[in-house]
Parts: structure tokens; C-alpha cells; sequence
């Protein structure tokens, strides 16, 4: 069964948009690790419009399954990657004014760029992971660069309008996941997805992570986020067992 990391970005979206103190997305943390949440997911962008360089330093100390810190490839984020020794990076692109992330980075195209960026990472021994579209000449770009993990971006899948489309889309991860398994890769997948399309995602056996951020802190609102962590959890194994209409 996939592990699940819980991205706490929204709940800092929320403590911004009154420039308050509340929420913190560090005590989202803990309580999305008590709702069985395997790691924590946050994006640290070059304006730190949410998570900030403070949230990830408490976040390091107090954090207990698996920090990711998702960046641009940049100097100064891996500089801030060096400096704060997460779990895992995961290098995402960033275009000025994107409400969220709006594609995969694409390696093939900039792959001569992320060589150098990753160096450094690899040196402190910090896994590097590339949030990609799910194409096979994304994945074997992934492959070519040492990579130890892509992030499949599901986008496509999660906005699909009809059940042929999404199964379409499905096929298409599954198709990628495989082959990163077979180029030695962790295969991650995340965006967009939701309680009830996470499912078919779930199903796929080569996909060892889910980062799901919005979904569950939308949830967490209404319910709390030890529960909305709790109830995707049992999608997710759902999921893994085969169950694509469950009720509830």
C-alpha cells in the first residue's frame, strides 16, 4: 500500500490571508501525523507566499515521519535545502502568479540545468525527486539524471470529466509509474487529487507515495485534521485492495 504525505501549504494559505499567527501549519503537522499521515509535504516558494523559511526549520525539528520539501531548482532554495537537511527535495517548477503548480518540470528540456542543482543535494546525501508530467521521455529523462524519485503530476487525471477520460489518464500513470520502477526510481504522484479519485491512483501497485495537500486541509475545516488525514487514509487502502466505488 502507498504511504500518504499530507502537503500542509493551505493551512499557511489560510494564517496569510489574515497575516495572523493562526493556523500553523506545524501544529497541522502533528496532528496529520496522529491521523496516520507516513510524511509532511511543503512547498517553500521564492516569496514564501505560504510556508515560510520558519515553518520548514520548525518543521525539521518536530516533525517525526518524513519531511519533503518541495522548491525550484534554484541556488539560493538549494542552499535552503543544505541548510535544513530534509528527507527528501522535490523539484517543482514556479511561474510568477500560478494559484498552484500548473504542470510537471520539464527535464527534458532543462535537464542540463538540473544536473548542477542536484549535485549539491547528492552530496549531503538528500534524495532528490522531480515533479514530472507522467511521459515515458519525462521519466527516462528522470532516469538519465540519477534521480531517486519522480512525483507523477495526476492534474490531468483529477480534472478528467468522464470515466473513459480518467481511465485514459490512469493508463497513462500506470504505463510511467511502471517504467520508473524499472529505471530504479521511486515513483511518487500527487495534484489535484481528491476522496474520491484517489482511489483509482491508490490501485496502481508501482506508485509508493501520494502527496495530497488541499483536499484534506479543505476537509480538516469541517472535520479536523487528525480525522480528514484518518479518512483519506482508508481511501487509499481502499484503493489498494481493489475497491473502486465504495460507499460513505
Amino acid at each position: 500500500m502507498c504511504r500518504l504525505s499530507v502537503n500542509v501549504d493551505h493551512v499557511a494559505t489560510l494564517r496569510e490571508a489574515r497575516k495572523a499567527q493562526q493556523p500553523d501549519p506545524v501544529h497541522a503537522a502533528v496532528l496529520a501525523e496522529l491521523g496516520g499521515a507516513d510524511g509532511i509535504t511543503v512547498h517553500v516558494r521564492g516569496d514564501q507566499r505560504h510556508i515560510s523559511i520558519r515553518d520548514l526549520r520548525i518543521l525539521k525539528d518536530t516533525v517525526r515521519t518524513r519531511l519533503t520539501l518541495e522548491m525550484a531548482p534554484t541556488a539560493e532554495m538549494v542552499a535552503l535545502a543544505v541548510a535544513t537537511a530534509p528527507f527528501m527535495v522535490t523539484l517543482v517548477p514556479e511561474n510568477p502568479g500560478e494559484v498552484s503548480t500548473e504542470g510537471g518540470l520539464d527535464l527534458v528540456a532543462v535537464g542540463r540545468d538540473i544536473a548542477p542543482i542536484a549535485a549539491p543535494l547528492f552530496d549531503e546525501g538528500i534524495p532528490v525527486c522531480a515533479f514530472i508530467d507522467p511521459t515515458i521521455e519525462q521519466v527516462q529523462a528522470a532516469a538519465q539524471l540519477n534521480l531517486h524519485a519522480v512525483e507523477l503530476c495526476t492534474t490531468k487525471y483529477a480534472s478528467s470529466t468522464d470515466g473513459e477520460t480518467a481511465g485514459a489518464q490512469i493508463e497513462i500513470l500506470s504505463a510511467a509509474a511502471a517504467l520508473g520502477v524499472r529505471k530504479g526510481l521511486a515513483v511518487h504522484a500527487g495534484h489535484g487529487l481528491d476522496y474520491e479519485n484517489v482511489i483509482a491512483v491508490s490501485a496502481i501497485h508501482e506508485i509508493g507515495e501520494l502527496s495530497i495537500g488541499h483536499s484534506i486541509v479543505a476537509r480538516a475545516v469541517l472535520v479536523g485534521m487528525q480525522k480528514a488525514v484518518c479518512d483519506m487514509r482508508d481511501r487509499i487502502v481502499l484503493g489498494s485492495r481493489g475497491v473502486r466505488h465504495p460507499r460513505g
